[in-house]
């Protein structure tokens, strides 16, 4: 072990008690200290692994971060700083063409060196470096910290899902935490009700001027056109995906997009990444951060993809929200609220709780919408390598909303945009139906 797990135990709990409203310094060293709680049950040998090209391996991502702090604000804006290894820049960049060459994507499993503890050291000594210089920064190089935090916090989630990726492939199914919650049994999912959204010109995006962070990719705010429509009161569920299952949603052509079609045919797909079956006819079970355990009806369905979600929905006599109907409504509730992570541990999908209106608009899964991730009208990337963190990569991939359980606390908000590729569905992905009316 890099660091003992009792001095992981303590940084979690540190965290819990650390809100967006804290002071940088405070918001910083709590990010830093999650990232390394969620790193603690894992061997060298675990946080070296890579098990696909889409996913990075958990040291990875511990030096990545750790470099975006080093680069972006120590090596430019703290004087007489000396960068702890000059080498490690090429192996940890991702993709920014601007500090040049980097190790390609797919080969980060290869990294044996440096070690997990080495990089466990380096980030206590950036960290050191960082506090402090903090309070000589002036306004800008304090909003890239801010930048770094929020970053920091998109890989704490990369974290815990490519390591469920990663032990999803092994065999033995191995859990990494202890039971997220009592094994009791969920509620019954009870019928769909719908609620009426917001109708006619309406705004969407970040101003300028809105209080506290918000990714360049979230603004400029502008109008959007609202036709009729109806939102589903909560995500789709396990029972509900396994009915169409049962009804050979997977083996309609007419439910699936072209590319959904192909997509299914080259890969196989039968279910929802991670359900399993010990017999072709058994009952199904899911792996989780937890371990292999039998599917909760009432949770909500994850780990599909954009073209799954189409399917179903075209196969529940519905359609995926767009973005701009799902961010009206979810203007209208707290973005800290919800299923969402707090402390290193077996993060897991939940039922949906209480009654009324929409539930679950933030936490449990990422919702699909049915829009592309393009630019909003007006938007200009930041300038300088900080501005490749989202313009480029405007082609071709779809935008989700409204966060996950394993999306740290306080970091989503209605504006947030979320992209991933049709086909992706390592993440916490689920779905939101909607209606013309």
């Amino acid at each position: 072990m890099a660091f003992r797990r009792s001095e992981a135990v303590e940084q979690a709990e540190a965290v819990e008690q650390v809100r967006p409203q804290a002071g940088l310094a405070s918001r910083y060293t709590a990010t830093r200290a999650l990232s390394v709680a969620l790193a603690a049950p894992l061997s060298d040998a675990d946080a070296t692994a890579q098990s696909m090209p889409d996913a990075s391996p958990a040291k990875w991502h511990l030096a990545h971060t750790t470099w975006f702090f080093e680069t972006f604000v120590l090596r430019d804006h703290a004087p007489g700083y000396c960068v702890h290894d000059p080498r490690w820049a090429h192996l940890f960049n991702s993709y920014y063409e601007a500090e040049g060459p980097r190790h390609p994507r797919p080969h980060r499993g290869l990294l044996t060196r440096p070690s997990l503890s080495e990089i466990v050291e380096w980030r206590s000594f950036v960290d050191y470096a960082l506090t402090v210089a903090l309070p000589a920064f002036d306004a800008p190089v304090r909003a890239l910290v801010e930048l770094g935090i929020q970053h920091e916090q998109q890989h704490q989630e990369l974290l815990l899902t490519d390591i469920l990726n990663l032990f999803a492939a092994n065999p033995l199914l191995p859990p990494i935490w202890d039971a997220a919650r009592a094994s009791a049994p969920a509620p019954s999912p009870q019928p769909l009700r719908w609620f009426a959204g917001r109708e006619g010109l309406v705004e969407i995006g970040r101003d300028q001027s809105d209080q506290g962070f918000g990714f360049d990719c979230e603004g400029p705010r502008h109008a959007a056109l609202l036709t009729p429509h109806l939102l589903a009161e909560r995500l789709v569920t396990n029972a509900e995906w396994q009915d169409f299952i049962a009804d050979g949603g997977y083996v309609r052509p007419q439910l699936w997009l072209s590319d959904g079609w192909a997509w299914v045919q080259a890969n196989a797909i039968d279910a929802p990444l991670y359900w399993r079956r010990a017999e072709p006819r058994g009952p199904w079970r899911s792996f989780a951060l937890d371990g292999l355990h039998s599917l909760r009806d009432g949770d909500p369905v994850t780990h599909i993809s954009y073209y799954e979600a189409d399917a179903f929905a075209r196969w529940a006599g519905a359609r995926l929200p767009t973005e701009a109907e799902w961010e009206s409504a979810g203007a209208n509730h707290d973005p800290a609220a919800g299923n969402q992570l707090d402390a290193a541990g077996a993060v897991r999908p939940l039922a949906a709780e209480g009654d009324g209106a929409l539930r679950q608009m933030f936490g449990d899964a990422w919702e699909w919408t049915a829009s592309a991730y393009h630019p909003y009208p007006g938007f200009r990337p930041a300038a300088g390598a900080v501005g490749e963190y989202n313009g480029k990569f405007m082609s071709g991939q779809m935008v989700l909303k409204g966060g996950s359980c394993a999306t740290p606390r306080g970091h989503v908000r209605a504006s947030y945009r979320n992209f991933f590729y049709p086909h992706q569905r390592w993440q916490f992905t689920g779905v939101r139906l909607a209606r013309d009316r």
